[in-house]
């Protein structure tokens, strides 16, 4: 990505230090396609002020280009979005209630397990 694209796009800061979490970047990059920059936030927290290192140890966190900012399974479908796939979920997420409770407790009951599950999925180890 060049440096005139860079700030057009969300940028996703996850967690770098967890193979869990750099697992599902993986993923979630193949299918977002260069819509959406990944960045371990271990090394550009700096350049976002707008949130806290306790922040990304949380969750994921979304920084849109006009410095907007998402967390957790609401991050994830804006980035989805973002990219123009799955749009049906981010609706599903904003216009019906359950979906995204059910959404936000999935991420958080995954996030708060994600050093077990990166054992289950052979990830490299998380310390989290």
């Amino acid at each position: 990505m060049n440096a005139s694209q860079e700030g057009r796009v969300p940028v996703m800061l996850f967690d770098g230090d967890c193979g869990f979490c750099s697992r599902w970047i993986q993923r979630w990059s193949r299918l977002t396609r260069g819509r959406v920059r990944y960045e371990p936030y271990q090394r550009v927290l700096a350049a976002f002020p707008q949130v806290s290192e306790a922040q990304c140890r949380e969750a994921v966190q979304l920084i849109l280009p006009d410095g907007g900012t998402s967390s957790g399974a609401r991050a994830v479908v804006e980035a989805l979005e973002a990219a123009q796939r799955f749009p049906w979920l981010l609706w599903s997420y904003r216009h019906l209630p359950l979906v995204g409770l059910a959404a936000e407790k999935a991420y958080r009951l995954v996030a708060s397990h994600r050093s077990h599950l990166s054992k289950l999925s052979r990830s490299p180890r998380c310390d989290q």
